[in-house]
């Protein structure tokens, strides 16, 4: 029988364990693991030596990055990957489910065939239109699941979903996650990077990629590539009174104040993220510029990424040469973030609703829109998955290629198509994933699963990807509120057919 041990004295009583002491009296958890898991790193445990397996790892992982690609609005799966015969056949007839259909903002119209053309690529013989058909040089690298279900049709409920596990606010992003259990790279850089449409936030903002309850040095920092000022107060306007001087002075003080501060508060993660936020921003006032500095790459590369072109200007109609400069600058300098030791880096194409459509929302014209869309999304992404491939760095980056749900197979006001939460696509490419197959079918319209009873979702997303980084996602939990958080709830299971 274990001896009755003696109470804390009221010194102790009167003392918060700092969270790495109390993680590491308690055993360890996952965020002393991923603290050992840095100082090994870094050679700072007795034993390290660089064959050894990183520790907070539960078994060997395939992949140590991942970039989230997220089209804010909902892209349309029957207009770009998800090939349906019938629809084609049956054209501007009545559309016919089987069932009663309640759809989020008309009421069903006729069957509507993609307006573009289906081509099939690859070895595979995957089937895509015209407008994504640049991925056709990437398809044999992608495993394609088209039974992917949400729970919602209202976009900031339904994007949560996707970014977080969770259809309300307050909850980690998936970025931040990974960042809690794995722990930095590097020094200089963020561990979770979110590069944003150039016109602005998807819906819900920067709570997509929050850390919520975890510590707060885990959550999203945005950059802005393209823009003029790509970070924002990372420095000080031109003109003003700071100088190099003045400013490391005053970080100083700053940096002495606060350890005083946060000496007398060990058990408040929020200002040790802060001190850790400028530490980090010091960090990237040296390393930042060269990263996002995408002129330094050869133009052999450019002209990959179709960034070859003289363009200084837009016109105010949405087009195909600006969303493939935007979204294909994104897609470089995600590389050159994963170079550089960033984990985590989510890309989004679309911001929130406005009008004339800029996102995925095309309730009034399909074409229009998904068309300018499609094409620069598909543009910056196989340039970045054929870049990655001939650098060697596919095999441990895993891309996810998402958005908050689907479209109808029928027209909404004979151009649109209107949300389908009922099923829709995700792809998955790299990291260990098995390219050229496809996991999960829809129905012959493109409407729900094929098979209701066994869908999938975006914990069997989520739990794949922490698989394939080395973590359990049934093991990845968090205390809080009196519950064990984690990153799939109490769902999810790895999708082990498309794993190599």
């Amino acid at each position: 029988m274990n001896p009755i041990p003696k109470p804390p004295n009221n010194q102790a009583l009167g003392q918060a364990l700092s969270r790495r002491d109390f993680l590491w009296r308690s055993g360890g958890g996952l965020g002393g693991i991923a603290l050992a898991g840095m100082l090994g790193r870094d050679g700072l445990l007795a034993g390290t030596s660089a064959t050894r397996q990183p520790l907070g790892l539960h078994h060997a992982p395939k992949a140590k990055h991942v970039i989230q690609l997220f089209m804010g609005g909902a892209a349309s799966h029957v207009d770009l990957f998800d090939y349906k015969p019938a629809l084609i056949k049956r054209h501007g007839e009545k559309w016919d489910p089987g069932e009663t259909v309640e759809l989020f903002q008309s009421s069903p119209g006729n069957n509507f065939a993609s307006p573009w053309e289906w081509t099939q690529h690859g070895q595979c013989g995957k089937p895509l239109t015209s407008i994504v058909s640049e991925l056709g040089q990437c398809v044999d690298d992608m495993a394609f699941i088209h039974n992917v279900v949400g729970k919602t049709g209202v976009h900031s409920q339904a994007t949560y979903l996707q970014a977080t596990g969770f259809q309300r606010p307050g909850f980690p992003g998936v970025g931040a996650w990974v960042s809690y259990g794995l722990g930095s790279m590097n020094d200089n850089l963020p561990t979770f990077v979110v590069l944003p449409d150039h016109r602005g936030y998807a819906s819900n903002g920067p709570k997509n990629w929050s850390a919520a309850f975890l510590p707060a040095a885990h959550q999203g920092t945005t950059l802005f590539p393209g823009r003029r000022n790509p970070i924002a107060d990372l420095f000080p306007p031109e003109g003003s009174y700071v100088t190099k001087d003045s400013e490391v002075d005053t970080q100083n003080l700053l940096a002495r104040f606060n350890r005083a501060h946060a000496k007398t508060r060990a058990a408040d993660s929020r200002l040790e993220a802060r001190i850790k936020s400028y530490e980090l921003a010091a960090g990237m006032q040296l390393s930042a510029p060269g990263t996002l500095d995408i002129d330094s790459e050869p133009n052999h590369i450019k002209q990959l990424y179709g960034l070859d072109h003289n363009a200084k200007s837009w016109p105010k109609e949405i087009n195909e040469l600006e969303e493939i400069d935007y979204f294909s600058r994104k897609c470089l300098v995600a590389r050159r973030l994963l170079e550089r030791g960033v984990r985590f880096v989510q890309i989004w194409s679309g911001n929130d609703n406005g009008f004339p459509r800029r996102n995925w929302d095309s309730h009034e014209d399909i074409k229009r829109d998904h068309g300018p869309l499609a094409r620069g999304m598909a543009r910056g992404t196989a340039a970045l998955i054929l870049d990655l491939k001939q650098r060697g760095m596919l095999n441990d980056t895993l891309i996810l290629w998402t958005t908050e749900f689907g479209r109808m197979p029928c027209a909404q006001g004979g151009k649109g198509r209107d949300h389908n939460p009922f099923v829709f696509t995700n792809w998955l490419a790299g990291g260990g994933i098995k390219g050229g197959v496809t996991h999960g079918e829809s129905d012959e319209w493109g409407f729900r699963p094929a098979n209701r009873l066994n869908p999938s979702s975006c914990h069997d997303i989520h739990a794949t990807i922490l698989h394939q980084l080395g973590i359990d996602h049934e093991q990845l939990t968090v205390r809080h509120d009196g519950v064990d958080r984690r990153l799939t709830d109490v769902h999810g299971g790895v999708l082990h057919e498309i794993l190599s």
